[in-house]
């Protein structure tokens, strides 16, 4: 291997830093060239960005392993195409591989063997601190999660178990994602996404499979968050179901009990704008037993959220504080539609004149009297809940935040 061509890669390396299969091909090289201490590093850069790089997984074990001998080169030049007895191949190999299709003359039709399925697994690097306002749920995750988590003495002073997990319900487009991706940052875990496509399934049997495969994903990765997006999707009310969707259920409750493997190190964080359809059972003390609820953001935090969607838009003269007191009730995705209507507003006026203007409080203004809030028809769902069907307790933090604020 010539060390003038590893040098060169070398140097387009540290001028790319950010080329990920720039550094694989050095480290592949690097490998070759029995230089495996230098390999190990690119092969580790890359797996800190990309955990599931499979061919830097495949670098970094060549280059611990025993050193590769140099190629020889072979004594004669290989046959070309025109040399290889096609025909005796076929014969040789024509009982090895199978058939591409089953056909309906009696042969056995494919067999679809089980592999275990890959998940993305991530590593946030969101923080609690990125998250705009919000003290209030983030004070409550402290306090029942991150807390106990960071004071492992206390804790077992005062017999605090990190069994169970916890719920975030609120309104679509509040953030719950989010803060799910800055919990699994704040505590330096892997983070796994599940929504119900990963684990339904046609076949009997399949999503049951799915639904433990995930999970024994996430008991590989520990210190692992397991979100599990939309759950009432996927642990609706047994009572509603049919057959077929209750074994999913019993499945996802046997995976949260940890029957069939111990969950330590595997933090369950599930959402859901519809807590009152998920199924009893998953909310029992050892399961999703704490429950937070995620409102639309303050002032501060749509001030930030504001200020974000437009970081990158021509902007003069906005009053972030001014819009934010216009947006009350407003979700996340709200803001971030309303900074694309006044975008549309100057790009239209910038079309007809032939220059270029730039957004201004006016123009999102005029954005926040055309985009309204979508929230509302949550909450008026919510407000009945709470009102009617609040016996439990469980949905007192949502009834005192419809006493405070007026819903329209």
């Amino acid at each position: 291997m010539s060390d003038a061509l590893i040098d060169s890669l070398t140097a387009a390396v540290q001028a790319r830093p950010d080329d990920l299969p720039l550094r694989l091909h050095l480290a592949e090289m690097l490998v070759a060239a029995g230089r495996g201490a230098e390999a190990i590093a690119h092969a580790a850069q890359v797996l800190a960005r990309e955990p599931g790089n499979t061919t830097a997984q495949q670098l970094m074990a060549r280059a611990l392993g025993p050193a590769e001998p140099p190629a020889e080169q072979p004594a004669e030049p290989p046959a070309t195409g025109a040399g290889v007895d096609w025909a005796a191949l076929e014969q040789q190999f024509g009982d090895v591989v199978p058939p591409r299709f089953a056909r309906a003359d009696g042969e056995p039709d494919p067999v679809h063997g089980h592999a275990d399925r890959a998940f993305d697994v991530e590593r946030s690097t969101v923080t609690l601190a990125d998250v705009g306002g919000m003290a209030d749920v983030k004070k409550r995750l402290e306090v029942s999660f991150l807390g106990p988590l960071r004071n492992p003495k206390l804790r077992s002073l005062f017999g605090k178990s990190l069994r169970g997990g916890l719920l975030l319900y609120g309104p679509p487009g509040c953030g719950k994602t989010f803060l799910a991706r800055a919990v699994a940052g704040e505590m330096g875990a892997a983070f796994i996404s599940l929504s119900i496509t990963d684990v339904l399934n046609m076949w009997i049997g399949s999503s049951e499979r799915n639904l433990h495969d995930l999970f024994e994903s996430a008991r590989g990765h520990a210190p692992c968050v397991l979100f599990l997006d939309e759950i009432d999707a996927l642990g609706h009310k047994r009572s509603q179901l049919q057959s077929s969707m209750r074994t999913v259920v019993n499945q996802l409750l046997t995976e949260l009990d940890g029957v069939d493997g111990g969950n330590d190190g595997v933090f369950v964080l599930a959402a859901t704008n519809a807590p009152w359809d998920v199924d009893a059972a998953l909310r029992r003390p050892g399961r999703l037993d704490r429950t937070v609820l995620v409102l639309p953001p303050d002032a501060p935090a749509r001030a930030a959220i504001l200020e974000y969607h437009l970081r990158d838009r021509p902007v003069a003269g906005i009053d972030l504080a001014q819009v934010a007191a216009a947006t009350e009730h407003y979700s996340g995705a709200d803001l971030a539609h309303l900074c694309e209507t006044a975008a549309e507003y100057a790009m239209r006026d910038s079309i007809a004149t032939g220059e270029v203007r730039m957004i201004n409080q006016s123009d999102m203004l005029a954005a926040a009297r055309e985009v309204r809030p979508s929230t509302d028809a949550w909450f008026g769902t919510a407000r009945n809940v709470a009102m009617f069907a609040n016996e439990s307790g469980e949905y007192d933090d949502l009834a005192a935040y419809l006493k405070k604020r007026k819903v329209r």
